[in-house]
């Protein structure tokens, strides 16, 4: 059953999904062309978001961060609300605690790789294990003008990874990559989620990115959110 919102919802009126992890997303963003208008609450720890460009995606996953100010409705994940418009809260983006790996990367330009992935307040062994996990040892003292579009990708990752996120918001993040290194990340990126218990929200028009690192996808059309296949 899809309510007028384009969530499905159960006999009762509530949100599908098992809310395996405890979010709850309630959120309109008025757009350019279209309203994005979601409820949805996850059932699986690791989803991914499906859809074309202009469909409200990175809108999403930056209201779910904390970093769209045109958000309203409610976000709460377990028993903490991040945003209440109607009461006039909105957690800030620390606080929330997320793992966040924009498309454009957002890395400190002045810092080399190295400083960028010690920003999340890492030591140097922690810093040099995730480089080689990434397969950026080569590279820890170079700044970002030298590195390629996937090597920043990786670095934005790394750094996500070491802040020891609650959640992570995934916007694009293996874009840039070819396919086999694409799966070998991915495959890191999962075993890290799995052994520390950190859900995964990608965001991709990728279907094959989605294979790699969800376990339940959901596609987002025009502002609407529906589960895959229903």
């Amino acid at each position: 059953m899809v309510d007028g919102k384009g969530a499905r919802v159960d006999a009762g009126g509530s949100p599908v999904g098992g809310g395996a992890w405890g979010l709850h997303a309630r959120v309109r963003v008025p757009l350019d062309a279209i309203d994005l208008d979601v409820d949805w609450r996850p059932g699986s720890d690791h989803v991914a978001i499906l859809g074309p460009s202009g469909s409200g995606k990175s809108t999403l996953l930056r209201a779910l961060a904390g970093l769209e100010p045109r958000a309203e409705g409610r976000v709460s994940l377990g028993d903490e609300t991040w945003l209440d418009s109607d009461s006039g809260v909105n957690m800030p983006t620390w606080e929330r605690r997320v793992g966040w790996v924009p498309q454009d990367t957002l890395l400190f330009p002045h810092l080399s790789l190295r400083e960028n992935l010690a920003y999340a307040g890492s030591g140097p062994a922690e810093v040099e294990k995730m480089a080689e996990s990434l397969f950026l040892s080569d590279l820890l003292d170079r700044r970002p003008r030298f590195l390629s579009g996937g090597e920043r990708q990786r670095v934005a990752l790394g750094r996500a990874l070491l802040s020891a996120p609650r959640v992570l918001l995934l916007d694009e993040p293996f874009s840039a990559l070819d396919r086999p290194l694409r799966s070998e990340v991915a495959a890191m990126v999962r075993a890290f989620a799995r052994d520390n218990g950190t859900p995964i929200v990608l965001v991709s028009h990728d279907e094959h990115d989605a294979e790699l690192l969800a376990d339940e996808r959901w596609m987002l059309v025009a502002g609407n959110l529906t589960a895959d296949g229903a």
